[in-house]
């Protein structure tokens, strides 16, 4: 079984050499430059650990080192995160047993230090990490961008849509193709990156510290004044019999699959979620060939724009609003969904169950910025449901209660990724300003950005946001 897209009417899967791999002495074929879960995928394996309790089956589910349903054992290292390790000729992968064990011999594994000193620090390269270290960097500032995926561009690396707006914000132009605009900007702006890396831990003192893993094998310890966290967010997730199952799958994760490393997630889809993600991601699995049988939502209106759900509806997608999920149903994977209309107070309506047969579940049901570094960093905290969840409490210049630590993008409050490329031009003029880093022209891309962030917000969809937004300022000069 072959599960990778070799024609799509917008993207070209340029794969490369082909390799082998090993799961449990099966041997499996993969290609350079994907990574262990999407060549498992490809090849009709959905099944990647099991919970340690009751040995349900898990599968993968975010595609971008968020949650721990991957975690293998791959050549000898327990707790691998599959989803974003890349293959390599030879690997050697296999299920684990219960809580894992480590490595019976450590001989054949590599351990390796570096220390590396920076004027800042960018955790994250999506679209707000990216653009505060290109901005960063072109004003003088010396630059280090961190990220735990294969290749840096976060969300824009699997968005085929065109962006609205203005032509400052890309417009018009599809957000795979914005990440290879910034990429070749990062690169100009020699911007030094690592890959493959996470940032697992923060120790103030006169410089920042930050204790990152690079590869599971190599421990970078980075000295730096400044920092800017743009780690994003993480998926949510809907409480549902089964909801654990392989073919319940993120959003995003969806679009990883699909997207990134061009492998169909599933025959017949139900999409969970009627804001733009959801209706968005219904028409991309339309263009990898999957049969989208509905989207349901669970609000009395579709969330999303006009134009996204009228693609789908034009396509003969029905959209169900004031209806949910109520169970999935399956073995080792999803055979199949309840979906039920609600009543006014949220609750099933009896007897209005329908049975569907899909083989995938895609959850579009919001996101929850990934503030874990901010936290065990110390910076002041708060719970503002308009901007996703726990956020660091910052100010207007995306400024946290820790001095010389800034926050840019979704991890700030979700957004679009028009605002969190403008965050992060803010919080990149920002340090060089601090660091007395060309001023004057700093300054103006300072304001220009606050401009452009202001007639981005004007939008209906921002009332929510910057309810939120307003919210954690309060805080902020509160605790001030």
């Amino acid at each position: 079984m072959d599960l990778r897209i070799w024609k799509h009417p917008i993207l070209e899967f340029k794969r490369e050499k082909p390799v082998y791999i090993y799961l449990n002495g099966k041997k499996i074929k993969a290609y350079e430059g994907e990574t262990i879960a999407a060549a498992l995928y490809a090849s009709g394996i959905k099944i990647y650990s099991r919970s340690v309790k009751y040995h349900r089956p898990r599968g993968f589910f975010c595609g971008i080192g968020k949650c721990s349903s991957c975690l293998m054992r791959v050549n000898g290292i327990p707790h691998v995160r599959t989803c974003v390790t890349l293959v390599k000729d030879g690997m050697k992968i296999e299920y684990e047993k219960g809580r894992g064990e480590p490595p019976v011999t450590t001989t054949e594994i590599k351990v390796e230090e570096e220390k590396l000193d920076t004027d800042l620090v960018v955790v994250g390269g999506g679209p707000a990490g990216l653009s505060a270290a290109i901005t960063a960097a072109n004003l003088g500032v010396d630059v280090y961008l961190i990220d735990e995926n294969p290749r840096p561009g976060g969300q824009l690396i699997k968005q085929t849509h065109k962006f609205f707006g203005s032509k400052d914000n890309y417009a018009g132009v599809r957000g795979v193709e914005i990440a290879k605009i910034l990429l070749r900007e990062l690169q100009k702006a020699e911007v030094k990156w690592v890959l493959n890396a996470s940032v697992v831990g923060y120790y103030g003192n006169k410089r920042s510290t930050l204790a990152v893993v690079q590869n599971n094998h190599k421990l970078i310890e980075v000295n730096t004044r400044d920092i800017i966290v743009a780690s994003g967010a993480q998926e949510n997730m809907l409480p549902f019999p089964n909801n654990d199952l392989p073919g319940v799958y993120g959003a995003g994760g969806v679009q990883t699959l699909m997207n990134v490393y061009g492998i169909k997630p599933g025959n017949n889809a139900l999409i969970v979620g009627a804001g733009n993600v959801g209706l968005i991601v219904g028409y991309q699995l339309i263009q990898a060939g999957v049969n989208v049988k509905m989207v349901v939502e669970a609000m009395p209106k579709i969330g999303g724009y006009l134009v996204h759900a009228s693609k789908l509806r034009r396509l003969g997608v029905p959209i169900l609003t004031r209806h949910s999920i109520s169970a999935a149903k399956g073995k080792d994977h999803v055979e199949g969904a309840i979906i039920v209309e609600l009543d006014e107070k949220w609750q099933p309506i009896e007897g209005t169950e329908q049975e569907i047969e899909v083989d995938l579940i895609c959850l579009a049901v919001g996101l929850t910025p990934s503030s874990e570094l901010l936290f065990q960093a110390g910076c002041e905290k708060a719970y503002i449901p308009e901007l996703g969840g726990p956020v660091a409490i910052h100010n207007e210049d995306l400024e946290t209660t820790i001095d010389g630590m800034y926050l840019a993008g979704d991890v700030s409050g979700i957004e679009e990724a028009s605002t969190a490329m403008m965050e992060g031009r803010i919080t990149g003029a920002n340090v060089a300003i601090e660091l007395g880093k060309e001023k004057i022209q700093a300054e103006k891309i300072r304001e220009e950005s606050f401009r452009h962030l202001s007639a981005l917000r004007e939008s209906p969809f921002s009332e929510r946001v910057l309810k939120g937004k307003e919210k954690v300022w309060r805080m902020w000069r509160e605790l001030k």
